[in-house]
């Protein structure tokens, strides 16, 4: 029986089943067996094989890589060519590109990578069509764009949503907050910081034994779900922030524009046209949280050209060290930092000094 037969076998079944206390325990088993025979979709068991596809994934420049996901002929080609000046092919038929068209954007002083990947079709976590790897490229991105059709139904991304999230992708989640750690003896140990509506030691213990995991120390810090608890013990989960670019505005009525908008995470284009391209760029900047840092030679002005750009979790001087070459922490003696993040103007830092975005920096040597 192949894994896709067992995984429609299991889905079959998770529709059957009535959601109530009683079949909670049996759910969360099945869920979890769905899981694992997922990961074996993604990565085969096996070793050797073929060598790597064709010229699909992209070496990542820049500072930010952003992905554009979607089916055949919405208008990615042609969003990444008006927006990069980069030529990916268009037609007016489907599957026009075919392997990953990479470009580059300069924005705010920042260089952020476009990928133009080939359509997805349904099916595409079960490896039809090129989607599996398209789905992989799109976990290495700092920011999934799915681009939707204005007339097309809002079930292409219902669709689209499910390949994701297939995929162990997590689009516009937080991590749950678990704490989980396995142990060598001492059985389950559930503690719970708040009312689990959901989740009791059986169906935890029934959910940890499909992982074949007997002994664990397990803390839930809010109201969490089976998924929630399967996504930790699979621990290969990207979250990724995500924004549905709605294209071929040109197409609908303005009353019909005014409840797009009222959508979340949704910006309203027209790639042809290029309407509204500025208010799509000022919400990719927004949810891709860079910061930019300025560097300032001794004795000279700042240099407000080009900054130095650093993902919003990695802001300490240490990072920004690093990012400019690994011998200059070991030089560092001291940095003085102008700027929102201090409280005097110019402040000595050390290397543990967080810096927010648009600070000025200098870094004195030993």
């Amino acid at each position: 029986m192949s894994i896709l037969q067992k995984i429609s076998e299991i889905e079959a079944e998770m529709a059957r089943t009535q959601k109530n206390k009683a079949t909670a325990h049996h759910l969360g088993l099945l869920k979890a067996r769905l899981a694992k025979l997922r990961r074996e979709l993604i990565t085969p068991k096996g070793g050797g094989g073929g060598g790597p596809g064709e010229g699909f994934d992209v070496a990542k420049t820049g500072d930010a890589r952003i992905g554009f996901v979607g089916f055949p002929s919405v208008g990615k080609s042609t969003l990444l060519s008006n927006l990069a000046g980069v030529y990916s092919e268009v037609a007016a038929y489907e599957f026009t590109t075919l392997t990953t068209v990479p470009g580059v954007i300069r924005y705010k002083g920042a260089k952020i990578q476009l990928l133009d990947l080939p359509g997805i079709i349904e099916g595409a976590k079960d490896g039809k069509g090129r989607g599996r790897q398209v789905i992989a490229v799109a976990r290495t991105c700092n920011l999934i764009l799915i681009v939707l059709d204005v007339l097309k139904p809002l079930a292409h991304k219902k669709i689209i949503e499910n390949e994701v999230e297939g995929f162990g992708i997590r689009l516009n989640k937080q991590p749950p907050n678990i704490g989980f750690r396995k142990k060598d003896k001492g059985g389950i140990n559930l503690t719970s910081t708040c009312v689990q509506s959901e989740l009791d030691m059986e169906t935890v213990k029934s959910i940890l034994a499909e992982y074949k995991i007997h002994n664990a120390d397990i803390t839930l810090r809010s109201d969490s779900t089976a998924d929630d608890l399967i996504d930790v013990v699979e621990g290969n989960r990207v979250y990724i922030p995500c924004l549905y670019v709605l294209n071929k505005i040109d197409q609908i009525s303005l009353e019909e524009l005014d409840v797009i908008y009222k959508i979340p995470h949704c910006v309203p284009i027209s790639a042809h046209h290029r309407w509204n391209f500025d208010d799509l760029l000022e919400r990719l900047w927004d949810y891709l949280q860079l910061v930019r840092i300025y560097t300032k030679p001794k004795g000279q002005l700042p240099d407000y050209t080009s900054p130095v750009v650093l993902p919003h979790r990695k802001t300490a001087v240490e990072d920004f060290c690093m990012k400019i070459h690994k011998n200059l922490i070991k030089e560092f003696k001291y940095a003085l930092v102008w700027g929102s993040s201090v409280k005097y103007n110019p402040q000595k830092v050390g290397k543990d000094h967080v810096m927010e975005d648009e600070d000025v920096i200098q870094i004195v040597k030993k």
